[in-house]
């Protein structure tokens, strides 16, 4: 059996850099909020029932993902409605382009749960709460921004407990490195 797994973990816990590091590595990934940004497009298949649900993000032929990503990190029931709406267009690409690959796998998603099936292994990154957190201002994001999509996503207890495999990231990019070479035999 060729290794399937989906790569999560909190906002800013490093699972671009993980998926990256994988990638340069020679592991297949795909980076599924690549491809959500895509089903939002004006010519994506989600498009037009966002704008449709949201008719104030949708200008000039554009879903505004900012103002989207205001509605739904701070209400748990809109957010569950474009996961809805997204997540069954986002996977079935996903599904598309792994069915190809001859190897291991990795699809970065920044949720819990996900629709690619049992078989999948679930990678978890790993790093507190305060380091998320710092992080994620040191990008530039807003502090009250950066807390209410934490808050929307599952504890890092719940990350952990659902892991069949943590990816530790404490420290520096090269202790990361360090790691993630470690993972690469493993998958």
């Amino acid at each position: 059996m060729q290794g399937r797994w989906v790569l999560s973990g909190g906002l800013a816990s490093g699972k671009s850099a993980v998926r990256r590091l994988l990638e340069e590595s020679g592991v297949e990934t795909i980076d599924a909020d690549a491809i959500g940004h895509q089903v939002l497009e004006l010519a994506g298949p989600a498009y037009e029932s966002v704008a449709e649900t949201w008719p104030a993000v949708a200008t000039e032929g554009a879903i505004d993902r900012g103002a989207l990503a205001e509605i739904v990190f701070n209400d748990p029931s809109e957010l569950a409605r474009l996961e809805s709406i997204t997540h069954p267009f986002i996977f079935e690409i996903i599904r598309r382009r792994v069915d190809g690959v001859d190897g291991p796998a990795v699809v970065e998603i920044p949720v819990l749960g996900h629709g690619l099936g049992e078989d999948w292994g679930l990678m978890v990154v790993d790093c507190s709460d305060e380091v998320r957190l710092r992080r994620a201002l040191e990008r530039g994001m807003d502090e009250a921004d950066a807390r209410a999509r934490m808050a929307s996503q599952p504890s890092r207890t719940q990350w952990l407990a659902a892991a069949d495999l943590v990816v530790p990231n404490h420290g520096s990019l090269d202790d990361l490195k360090s790691t993630v070479a470690s993972l690469s035999g493993q998958l």
